[in-house]
């Protein structure tokens, strides 16, 4: 399976630089619901979440896509989407984000607890729902911009007389007192303020390991794969299809390269690809040893 990812380009409008037309920016919404979408049914496919959570992808709203793909451009690897899916607390080391989420279609502002020492009057805590992500809510940070997602939207201070939403937020507050762990749209998930994920750009910075370091485990991967040639396949097929020969395996890693290099965006996901066996090679592993053709030359010498 291909490890290596170029996220789609989603361009912001900025100064200097020209808008987008109508029909560009319809596309590269659609690409970027898309390559979302593709996310979320992978990521489905090696952990457990609530029934419904395809359904849901199918419904999958623009101003949705772009939440979960700003986390992916901040460093979000796809086995981390699982606690984001799942009501994970994410802090972002990037204070723009609050603004653009703030002015997604259908933001609302929202009472919370979370980050107290925020001045709410200057920085409000903000509502979005969808379908996927249920009720995204958002809000600042001293130095960047945190979101988790909930399982069920609070309307606390709009009303003076709680809703059945609200009765239902309150119980899955008795549900995190108990099990300590945020209830979101599709699971439970034990990153909570206290213990959030981080994301942050600086993490992609290179890094290059000393030499002796970089030796050494050069010499483990190595000897990984070379034990993966012989146990993860028959020795009659690792034969046939030798893997390639890196010059750099320690580059793959991701911490010696720059950019979304290296493991990328699967990280060490446990994810797989089931595609139809290629009846070229289905051919050729069938073909059974057997003594060298003889030509009609040969045998008019040997007589």
């Amino acid at each position: 399976m291909k490890r290596k990812h170029t996220p789609v380009p989603f361009p912001r409008t900025g100064r200097g630089r020209k808008a987008p037309s109508d029909a560009v920016r319809t596309r590269q919404a659609e690409e970027q619901r898309r390559r979302v979408r593709l996310m979320i049914e992978i990521t489905a496919r090696a952990g457990a979440y609530r029934k419904g959570l395809l359904a849901a992808v199918r419904r999958l709203s623009a101003d949705e896509a772009a939440v979960l793909a700003d986390l992916e451009r901040n460093g979000l690897q796809v086995p981390q989407l699982h606690d984001v899916l799942c009501g994970g607390h994410v802090l972002v080391d990037d204070r723009r984000l609050y603004e653009e989420w703030r002015s997604a279609k259908g933001s609302r502002r929202r009472v919370s607890s979370h980050h107290r020492d925020i001045d709410k009057n200057l920085y409000p805590d903000i509502g979005m729902r969808g379908q996927v992500v249920r009720e995204k809510l958002h809000g600042r940070t001293a130095q960047g911009t945190w979101v988790q997602l909930e399982k069920t939207p609070a309307a606390f201070g709009e009303r003076k007389l709680p809703s059945l939403n609200d009765l239902r937020h309150l119980a899955d507050y008795v549900v995190y007192r108990i099990t300590r762990s945020n209830v979101g749209p599709w699971g439970l998930s034990r990153m909570t303020e206290r213990r959030p994920m981080y994301l942050s750009p600086a993490l992609a910075v290179p890094t290059s390991l000393t030499p002796p370091v970089a030796r050494s485990l050069t010499r483990a991967l190595r000897r990984i794969e070379e034990d993966d040639d012989v146990t993860a396949v028959s020795q009659d097929l690792a034969a046939r299809f030798p893997p390639p020969d890196r010059e750099d395996l320690v580059g793959e890693l991701g911490r010696a390269l720059s950019g979304r290099a290296g493991r990328g965006l699967f990280g060490n996901s446990e994810v797989w690809i089931t595609e139809t066996p290629s009846r070229s090679a289905a051919a050729i592993l069938r073909e059974s040893p057997g003594p060298p053709a003889v030509d009609e030359w040969q045998e008019r010498g040997a007589a």
